[in-house]
């Protein structure tokens, strides 16, 4: 009896597969069982060896399997992919080798045809660029004039910061604030310690163009993370420069005795202009869709009022000015030139002058010189206009690039850019980058349009963020050498005052680059970036609030506090920083060491949910833009498109539910293995009962 009981379970050992590995669950039945359903009758009895038990009885000697799960039909190990890894641009069209000499001569032509519509794609990049600088400048030009005439406010520095932001936010160029200040310095309507903060919110407000740019790749989630971290990894290195340097400054004012010492120590003589290379080639071009009169800018932050009621659209761009000798009266003969110069006739005292008249001989030939249009509604006009071909050129920029950047020369441009130099000297290739940075800045002579530039090709993958960070470094410092060129041409009279301004913009950058790159610990600015980046990614609409609050709430709301007085902006900053300062220290303990914190603390889900969480939020504006999921006429179109790239629609459409952004469903096919493919079942199928094979698959709907 117990030697049939033993060869029965043998035999149904033989006919029942074991069921898959926990560790390596895998729907190949070759790795469960050996051979085949058809061979499993020739195996076993190839693997049969008769031995005799105590009672002499033959029995099949059989290898016993490890322990198995039913857990592994459902579970698959998976890699997880790092979002920052630079993606492989594989090429997808027809080998080299593989084409013939008709094929090969095209494909030549064809990439010479790319490279030049992708220059030209960049020249009107560059172009847009200029006329959405005049553009502001047209809208809030005055108003930022207005900002440099309220000279109390600007003793302090903290509203002395927020001034430089707002300013060079509305004119979009921190040349052209920077030149205000020298100007007001020069004219000794500020000094050089009050002028030194606004500087530095100058140099902020510089970074958002290219911020702004990054939007426009708000298409691809992978694409806009990278595409974001790279623009705002600028912000972040102004900002917590500003954060360390500005108190230090406002305490012991070593930017201004350190430049004050540099301007004593060398005799600087007025020179030639700073050479505009990129200007000898976009002006052309610009100058004949608007020019502007900047003095205006200048004479309303000077107060003068009758700058006020001037336009900035420049309509003569040639004129005469003459000085004569002219009879006029004058109150009394107190007021006389010289007494052998003055006389009277009986009813007014008369003398002679020097007078200065301008003469206009030609008119400018841009496209609003004979309109009567007010500077603010030509703003508006090409403000809209810029920003659609500056959209317009990036779309076609990165598409010829993802084009272009392909197989073998992706992989040359790519190791070419983010590869280090060989131990020992790989700490030397960051150094070289800034240098890079510094150089391509001084050549295009704006760090807005070289930070620009590189936005698109983050954004694909061709350079990574850690080196994008030194390359912004560079751009910072590039962009201070052409303010010291162009402050070395200044007149006899501005030119100490134009260079001390322009040194302190050198040597702050100077010293936010010691405070943030040197020990790679340090470089707080990848990290900040890389996580913003990844909530902007998730949630594309935190992008723009996070431009709207960083770049335009929060200087508004401190420089109205300034205009209460010191008591109200530090009764009123102090507790609010108080409360951030705290916030990020518990969230630096729950993320290193939470046991030091009580249980409480050790997350936020104490705290209401739209208070740590960003989706409540996301259901309201998901609310707010419901818009877009109904039905839009053909005139509605272009803004339904810009809702759906604002909302991450995978297929933009102009009608209904374009804008509806649902959770990606995706089908897990879990193939059974062939376990059940035994000689029990070939049975079963010879009695008729259908038989189960290893293509039958279980979906799982990932909800």
């Amino acid at each position: 009896m117990q030697a049939s009981w033993r060869a029965f379970r043998l035999k149904f050992r033989a006919t029942m597969a074991p069921w898959p590995e926990v560790e390596n669950a895998q729907p190949n039945s070759d790795k469960y069982i050996e051979g085949t359903a058809g061979q499993q009758s020739t195996t076993l009895a190839k693997d049969k060896e008769t031995n005799k038990d105590d009672t002499g009885t033959p029995a099949t000697k059989m290898e016993l399997l490890p322990s198995y799960s039913t857990v592994a039909l459902i579970e698959e190990r998976t890699e997880v992919e790092d979002p920052w890894d630079l993606p492989e641009l594989k090429d997808k069209g027809i080998k080299w080798s593989e084409r013939d000499t008709k094929g090969k001569i095209l494909c030549v032509f064809q990439g010479i045809g790319k490279l030049i519509m992708l220059l030209v794609f960049l020249y009107f990049f560059v172009c847009s660029l200029d006329v959405l600088s005049s553009a502001f400048q047209l809208v809030g030009g005055k108003v930022a004039g207005q900002f440099f005439s309220n000279n109390s406010i600007m003793t302090n520095p903290v509203a002395g910061l927020v001034i430089g932001v707002l300013v060079t936010v509305l004119v979009q160029s921190s040349s052209t604030s920077t030149s205000i200040i020298v100007s007001m310095v020069a004219s000794s309507l500020l000094t050089v310690r009050t002028a030194i903060p606004i500087v530095m919110g100058a140099n902020i407000g510089t970074s958002i163009t290219n911020t702004i740019v990054a939007l426009m790749q708000a298409g691809d989630r992978n694409e806009f993370r990278r595409a974001f971290a790279g623009a705002t990894i600028h912000d972040f290195f102004n900002w917590l420069s500003v954060l360390v340097l500005l108190p230090l400054e406002a305490a012991s004012s070593y930017l201004e005795r350190l430049t004050n010492l540099v301007v004593d120590s060398f005799h600087f003589k007025s020179g030639e202009d700073a050479p505009e290379l990129l200007k000898v080639i976009t002006d052309p071009f610009t100058k004949l869709i608007i020019q502007l009169d900047k003095d205006v800018i200048n004479q309303i932050a000077m107060n003068d009022e009758t700058a006020k009621n001037k336009s900035l659209i420049k309509i003569w761009c040639k004129t005469f000015t003459n000085v004569t000798e002219r009879n006029v009266t004058v109150p009394s003969p107190e007021n006389c030139t010289s007494p052998s110069l003055c006389w009277t006739d009986g009813l007014f005292t008369w003398t002679i002058k020097n007078v200065t008249y301008q003469e206009n001989i030609a008119k400018c030939k841009h496209i609003f010189v004979n309109f009567s249009l007010p500077d603010v509604a030509v703003g508006v006009i090409l403000l809209v206009v810029s920003l659609l071909v500056l959209c317009s050129c990036l779309i076609l920029i990165v598409k010829l690039l993802g084009s272009v950047l392909r197989g073998q020369v992706a992989v040359i441009i790519k190791k070419t850019i983010n590869t280090d130099f060989p131990f020992p000297f790989a700490w030397l290739t960051g150094y070289l980058a800034i240098l890079v940075g510094a150089g391509m800045t001084f050549i295009v002579q704006s760090s807005s349009v070289f930070t620009s530039a590189m936005t698109p090709l983050i954004g694909i993958g061709v350079i990574s963020i850690e080196r994008v960070y030194p390359l912004t470094l560079g751009a910072n410092l590039g962009t201070t050498t052409t303010a010291i060129l162009a402050a070395l041409a200044s007149p006899g009279s501005t030119l100490r005052s134009s260079i001390q301004i322009a040194l302190c913009h050198f040597f702050f950058n100077i010293s936010g680059i010691l405070l943030w790159y040197p020990i790679p610990f340090t470089r707080l600015p990848i990290r900040l970036a890389k996580g913003l980046g990844s909530i902007s990614a998730k949630y594309r609409w935190f992008a723009i609030v996070y431009l709207i609050i960083l770049f335009l709430l929060v200087p508004l709301l401190v420089f109205g506090l300034s205009l209460a007085g010191w008591p109200v902006l530090v009764g009123v900053g102090v507790p609010i920083i108080f409360v951030i300062l705290l916030v990020l220290f518990i969230r630096l303990l729950q993320s290193r060491c939470p046991r030091a914190l009580p249980r409480k603390l050790q997350n936020w889900d104490f705290l209401p949910l739209w208070m740590h969480s960003l989706k409540p939020w996301d259901r309201v504006i998901s609310t707010l833009t419901s818009c877009c999921q109904q039905r839009c006429c053909c005139c509605c179109g272009v803004c339904c498109r810009v809702c759906c790239q604002l909302c991450g629609c995978p297929n933009c459409c102009r009608c209904s539910g374009c804008c509806k952004d649902l959770e990606e469903v995706q089908d897990v096919p879990i193939k059974s293995p062939q376990a059940f493919d035994n000689m029990a079942m070939d049975k079963e199928d010879q009695d008729g009962v259908p038989k189960s094979t290893a293509d039958t698959k279980i979906t799982i709907t990932a909800l």
